[in-house]
């Protein structure tokens, strides 16, 4: 059995038993901070091991988060074509679940950012006078994390290696290896295509003004959440170590 540094261990009964007793703590602790490192970035494992696609998306409610507000927004300027109305109810929506996680003594984040973002988007479509301006800020988070993504790929710290490389309790050996790199270099590129995507898809229709309205706001919601898993689902699949081959025992002659 080799160590990390290559060099072959001392055969002595003494060390061998001292470093068992450290090396379990030690593998603890990593699965420890892997586990916490992956939960602060919206990543979830399950018991298999495996990103759990729905919960690392806020689970259902986190989902309805999502979408709720938007829709509201959408079906009540459809009906009453007021505006202001249309963002009152949106925020309302917001601001709902964020008194239900109150309720269930779950963490406020995800709803309280949801909040922050209808309020921005609600001012700035109340401020402008245009229904389709509710929907300008996502065009600038996304810009931000392609971004943000792209520089991560260009400095060889690929997004996806650093969220998927500590789920894998690969930790951050894989930037040592270049097809782990590489790997990840392209499931980093995937998860731009699909932001890239959204815009190529929304931003024509936003030019259209209120024409436009309806077929923008339906494509949001349809390339939000359910986009992002699929796409969280494809890079884990292209980002998943190669098996490593088995080595044949040998037997006694």
């Amino acid at each position: 059995m080799t160590v990390s540094n290559g060099q072959e261990p001392k055969d002595n009964g003494e060390h061998s038993a001292d470093s068992a007793v450290n090396r379990a703590p030690e593998s603890q602790t990593v699965a420890g901070l892997a586990a916490e490192y992956a939960q602060k970035a919206g990543l979830h494992r399950n018991s298999s091991g495996h990103v759990d696609m729905l919960k690392s998306a806020g689970g259902v409610q986190g989902i309805a988060e999502s979408i709720v507000p938007g829709l509201v927004f959408l079906v009540a300027f459809t009906i009453t074509r007021d505006l202001a109305v249309s963002l009152v109810g949106a925020l309302a929506a917001a601001a709902a679940f964020t008194v239900a996680r109150l309720v269930q003594k779950r963490p406020l984040t995800q709803a309280l950012a949801g909040v922050v973002g209808v309020g921005i988007s609600a001012w700035l479509a109340n401020t402008t006078g245009k229904a389709e301006d509710f929907y300008v800020l996502g065009f600038f988070t996304n810009i931000a994390y392609i971004a943000g993504m792209v520089l991560s790929i260009v400095l060889k710290w690929p997004v996806a290696g650093l969220l998927f490389g500590f789920v894998r309790n690969e930790g951050l050996d894989w930037r040592k290896d270049p097809e782990r790199l590489r790997a990840y270099r392209l499931g980093t590129w995937i998860v731009v295509t699909v932001l890239a995507l959204r815009l190529v898809v929304q931003v024509p229709l936003y030019y259209m003004g209120e024409a436009g309205l309806t077929a923008l706001a339906t494509t949001r919601l349809l390339m939000g959440a359910p986009l992002y898993i699929l796409g969280l689902w494809v890079a884990w699949l292209v980002t998943k170590p190669a098996p490593q081959p088995s080595k044949p025992s040998s037997s006694a002659d």
